[in-house]
């Protein structure tokens, strides 16, 4: 089977939807004899940065020395970013038979797993047959009945929360702290990143130990270069360049930061490791000749409030053309009036060919924006967003947006 069908074939179990619940993973793991216990586990949860940070921190731990797994979800271009080993991504032959392996388990068990469930197993069985030191797990949503769930989490980093998937997780803040703070065990050492008051609450719930790193570094200081896109960081007498850049950044280096100090990995190690960090469609930033493109997967309304926030620190609203598409199942009313005064005009375009997706008429149509246009085809929004007089074009809504600009526009410049 080649991987185009073989993944096919793996997509196919997102057909049985989102099941909360940790029995079928336990099961398969157990079919293993746990593989999953056999490396130190940091584990990563949050409505946003969660990808951020877990990147910072496995780009440290490699710097240091340590041999590294990062589970992260969802991919941009290729199921293969999923699932990497000192940032190299499984190969499509190491898909091929890791697939195979579980296939045959969950034949055997005579369960009904979900995609996230077989791609969680297959990632705990190479991280143990890759014999990493650690594994960073970033949790696919919620935490307590998420399939990764079945992990020791040595440490766990909760990095903040807002109003996402909430037919599954719960209608307020507290509600959904309560569902992600189900990461935390007995042992686990836990660092979160936000203040709000009703997400404190939450955590209380499960530790009462726990490390808030804005309270903890409160004193640290922190600007965005907008020259050369990186946020710099003063803290604890010590400035660290990270080469992620955004407003929202800051916390996102806190977080991997305080795991990294628990880890005792050395100052010096960690400011060469945070000049080096890449993750993908997060404020990324590609000069295209006179106009600056940027790419942010702000996808909820957080998301889109701290690129606004970002984006108002360098840019003013006239500066800024944006292209945009949001999935229905996303509230894109409240997302597109967070955007639409932050920037000159907004061009909406389709996404129709996801089930989840809309056209961009219908975008159109929902948006309050005086000045906006259409157009369904990807490559004539970019080309229209060109036209215009501004310093930057943004693309943002969603990942899957950023996914095919990247494949069928960028790729097709080269």
């Amino acid at each position: 089977m080649n991987i185009e069908k073989l993944l096919e074939e793996l997509y196919s179990y997102s057909l049985h939807g989102i099941k909360l619940g940790l029995k079928n993973i336990e099961d398969i793991c157990k079919a293993m004899n746990n593989p999953q216990m056999n490396y130190k586990t940091i584990h990563v949860a949050g409505t946003n940065g969660k990808g951020s940070t877990s990147t910072t921190i496995e780009t440290v731990l490699i710097e240091s020395g340590s041999k590294v797994g990062k589970y992260t979800s969802p991919h941009i271009l290729r199921f293969n970013e999923r699932i990497s080993v000192n940032g190299i991504e499984i190969t499509d032959e190491e898909i091929a038979y890791y697939y195979s392996y579980i296939k045959n388990i969950v034949k055997e068990l005579e369960i009904t797993p979900t995609f996230f469930e077989v791609t969680t197993a297959m990632m705990f069985k190479y991280f143990s047959d890759k014999k990493v030191d650690y594994a960073v797990i970033e949790v696919g949503m919620g935490g307590r009945f998420d399939a990764t769930n079945v992990i020791k989490g040595d440490i766990c980093v909760i990095t903040n929360v807002s109003l996402d998937h909430t037919d599954f997780l719960g209608k307020t803040i507290y509600d959904i702290t309560c569902e992600k703070a189900g990461i935390i065990k007995p042992d686990s050492k836990v660092f979160i990143g936000s203040s709000d008051a009703d997400f404190i609450k939450g955590i209380e719930e499960k530790s009462k130990t726990y490390t808030n790193v804005l309270e903890k570094y409160r004193l640290a200081k922190y600007y965005l270069d907008f020259k050369n896109f990186k946020t710099v960081i003063d803290i604890e007498g010590e400035r660290f360049i990270f080469s992620l850049f955004g407003d929202y950044q800051y916390k996102n280096f806190l977080c991997a930061y305080e795991v990294l100090k628990e880890l005792k990995i050395p100052v010096e190690t960690i400011k060469k490791a945070v000049e080096k960090v890449k993750w993908q469609c997060r404020f990324e930033v590609i000069s295209s000749q006179d106009k600056v493109l940027i790419l942010d997967g702000a996808h909820n309304e957080d998301g889109m409030k701290t690129l606004c926030d970002t984006l108002r620190l360098g840019y003013e609203k006239d500066e800024i053309v944006a292209v945009v598409s949001i999935l229905k199942d996303k509230d894109y009313t409240k997302i597109l009036k967070i955007l639409e005064p932050c920037v000159k005009k907004i061009i909406f375009t389709s996404l129709a060919e996801n089930k989840r997706g809309q056209t961009g008429f219908e975008l159109y149509e929902g948006s309050n924006k005086v000045d906006k246009e259409y157009r369904e085809d990807i490559f004539e929004a970019y080309e229209l967003a060109k036209e215009y007089n501004s310093k930057a074009i943004l693309f943002c809504g969603s990942f899957y947006l950023l996914s095919k600009f990247k494949e069928d526009v960028l790729e097709n410049e080269k």
